[in-house]
């Protein structure tokens, strides 16, 4: 099968392009042909048809001046860079599927027609909520807000919740407006839900419910991990944002033992935020590790003993805590989305309030200076993950809605 990846981005910078890049490698490995659209990118991974992807574009921060930032809101709207270059590589590739991830403001739904005018049939996972809510995290200055579900985007920009800028939520309520009005991710063919939670959500949302299909992600969990007297480490792994509430577990840092050393990997707008916050209530306790390769990121897992989830946000479903599981190391998440339908409290890891460093510090604690216990919730996450999140039943899940996505086509034809 020729399998055809398109994400917004071509490198590891979080959850989705580990997921993407981590499958495409196992599609080939069972002998699949796989190739990529994306952007440009300096950091991108080598790929053929690269010259063919349309050009870099920064959102994050929002190019300057009034010229910059409509030419950006036009391109997130309708990329016509993006659909010539999804032609070509149709033309070129052929692909029997194409296995859609983020593609919203820097390709755009645009990619879309070329694919129905082709009728290559089209899955689309749903890593975010983003068809649901124009900041796609149901998040308003910090706090879960559902204000716009149900197509009521015009509560973005009432309430200002991107950045509380007025310019920014504007643009954003506008995009996916227009993007629904116009049905304009109505040429995919089904929507894959990594969790139960994020399908319940896009359901109650009405966004395409008789299209939704749940499947899990995955992790490999054979001849990972380490002895458990090797692991005693406390790690985050994930972007440096908002949402996902790396300050909580520096703040948790004030109620824990003071030889309690925090490792965190990755990098992301909150990074100065977290280093003057990190030296003001736990001197020489933060590790920033900034961004990890796959190889490094493991042998932190490896150390670890406890993984640490302080999201303030609805998570879909982390593939960092699979990660960890795989590595046997115990998790401990805030209660809220996709995280409870991953940890067991008591038996793989525990769950906390969210938004409350206390009560993660005392969960951080209770597992840190009890070694054993840490480890055999380390050994239950390896055993979920054999059982439920192997990469056998994984591809055996893609192909099924693969095929069921072309007999959709085959059957609209």
């Amino acid at each position: 099968m020729r399998i055809l990846h398109v994400n917004k981005f071509l490198h590891r910078r979080g959850g989705s392009e580990a997921y993407m890049l981590e499958l495409a490698a196992l599609q080939r490995q069972a002998g699949h042909d796989v190739t990529f659209f994306s952007m440009q990118h300096p950091d991108n991974e080598p790929a053929p048809l690269e010259q063919h992807f349309p050009t870099y574009l920064e959102l994050n921060p929002a190019p300057a001046g009034v010229a910059g930032k409509l030419k950006a809101a036009a391109r997130m709207v309708w990329s016509s860079s993006s659909a010539a270059g999804m032609e070509k590589v149709i033309r070129e590739f052929k692909p029997d599927v194409a296995h859609l991830h983020i593609i919203h403001h820097q390709l755009s739904p645009s990619i879309l027609r070329p694919l129905a005018q082709h009728r290559v049939p089209s899955v689309m996972t749903l890593h975010d909520f983003k068809l649901a809510c124009p900041t796609y995290h149901f998040l308003d200055k910090g706090k879960v807000c559902e204000a716009c579900l149900g197509g009521k985007f015009q509560n973005a920009v009432l309430r200002r919740c991107k950045n509380g800028s007025l310019v920014e939520s504007a643009l954003l309520a506008g995009e996916l407006t227009l993007h629904t009005y116009f049905r304009a991710y109505a040429p995919i063919q089904l929507f894959i839900c990594p969790s139960r939670f994020i399908a319940a959500k896009m359901t109650e949302a009405g966004v395409f419910p008789d299209k939704l299909r749940v499947l899990p992600h995955f992790a490999q969990a054979s001849g990972r991990g380490r002895t458990a007297t090797l692991k005693k480490g406390l790690l985050f792994a994930g972007r440096l944002s908002v949402e996902k509430g790396v300050d909580l577990v520096v703040e948790a840092l004030q109620w824990m033992d003071a030889s309690t050393i925090l490792d965190i990997a990755g990098e992301g707008p909150e990074q100065e935020k977290l280093e003057e916050l990190a030296s003001r209530v736990a001197p020489g306790r933060v590790r920033f590790l900034g961004r990890l390769s796959k190889v490094e990121l493991q042998q932190h897992l490896d150390a670890a003993a406890v993984l640490a989830i302080p999201s303030r946000f609805y998570e879909n479903q982390p593939m960092i805590i699979l990660e960890a599981f795989a590595s046997g190391v115990a998790v401990v998440g805030s209660d809220r989305g996709g995280v409870r339908e991953l940890i067991e409290p008591g038996v793989d890891g525990l769950l906390v309030p969210p938004e409350d460093p206390r009560a993660l510090a005392t969960a951080l604690n209770a597992l840190l200076s009890d070694t054993d216990r840490a480890a055999a919730m380390g050994r239950a996450g390896r055993v979920k993950v054999e059982r439920d999140y192997s990469i056998p039943g994984h591809l055996q899940g893609l192909d099924r809605l693969y095929a069921e996505a072309a007999e959709l086509v085959t059957a609209a034809a």
